[in-house]
């Protein structure tokens, strides 16, 4: 999984809403988040997406609740599918929170 980290981590580089995410290897999942400026000790780790090894090349993509548990999503795929799919369906999950004030990629 190391190695699919680091695939997963320059074609998050790729796309503006996701590049700058942190992954982490947790099993078999690549847990994608930022490091934002909110914590009770200043900066903390917020995990925002998963994905999950359901095959040799295939992923299922999950996003983490304001309750800390992860859903599913009915998504699935290669790691370039569901990294288009982030970038393009989810980015409101995963830009940093300081550009959330402001227009963001044509939304408003």
């Amino acid at each position: 999984m190391q190695e699919a980290c680091s695939g997963l981590t320059k074609l998050l580089a790729a796309h503006a809403p996701t590049a700058g995410m942190y992954v982490r290897v947790r099993g078999d999942h690549l847990i994608m988040g930022r490091r934002e400026p909110f914590g009770p000790d200043g900066e903390m780790d917020d995990d925002r997406v998963r994905l999950t090894r359901l095959a040799n090349s295939s992923y299922g993509l999950s996003v983490k609740r304001h309750t800390g548990r992860w859903e599913r999503t009915p998504f699935s795929g290669t790691m370039k599918e569901m990294v288009e799919v982030i970038a393009r369906v989810m980015q409101h999950l995963v830009v940093p929170f300081t550009e959330c004030t402001g227009t963001y990629g044509g939304l408003h």
